[in-house]
């Protein structure tokens, strides 16, 4: 059963944006030609988006193959599909990659046994919700906010991935 989702990249130097699009299109086996436009928060860079189509665990694959570049900020998003959980990928510079499921909202969702991992190794409330706010993601989705906002109203690109 096909799955779908959305590329965000939020900022890469326009020297990156060709390679950016070849890494999506040998992970969709599809030609990727994204529309560039200038990002407002990250002036002389680039951004663009594009939803996608293909099998589960494409997400993955697209986060994969965008990371090798780290001074590019990325979403992959990957909605869930028949028996297969969704996902979210935020990749920013300095900070690394994050990987969190996501439930038919689109918010983060940590599992009974996270959370109980989480809870047992904490030894303060401060540590408790550092702890949770590092396994939904927060520092990420913070520093990813301007630059999600300066996207509103940018065209986006569709695609589907091949066999």
């Amino acid at each position: 059963m096909p799955t779908c989702g959305v590329v965000y990249v939020h900022s890469t130097p326009l020297a990156v944006c060709q390679h950016v699009e070849w890494a999506i299109a040998r992970v969709l086996t599809a030609p990727a030609n994204l529309h560039w436009t200038a990002q407002p928060v990250d002036p002389g860079m680039r951004r663009s988006e594009c939803s996608w189509s293909g099998r589960p665990g494409t997400g993955a694959e697209l986060a994969a193959a965008l990371r090798q570049w780290p001074m590019i900020r990325f979403e992959v998003t990957e909605d869930p599909s028949p028996g297969v959980d969704g996902e979210r990928f935020m990749h920013v510079p300095g900070r690394g990659l994050f990987r969190g499921t996501i439930g038919a909202a689109g918010d983060i969702q940590l599992g009974e046994d996270r959370l109980r991992s989480i809870m047992a190794s904490a030894p303060a409330p401060e540590a408790l919700s550092h702890a949770l706010d590092k396994a939904l993601g927060t520092a990420w989705d913070a520093e990813l906010e301007p630059y999600r906002y300066a996207g509103d109203g940018a065209p986006l690109t569709l695609l589907t991935r091949v066999g």
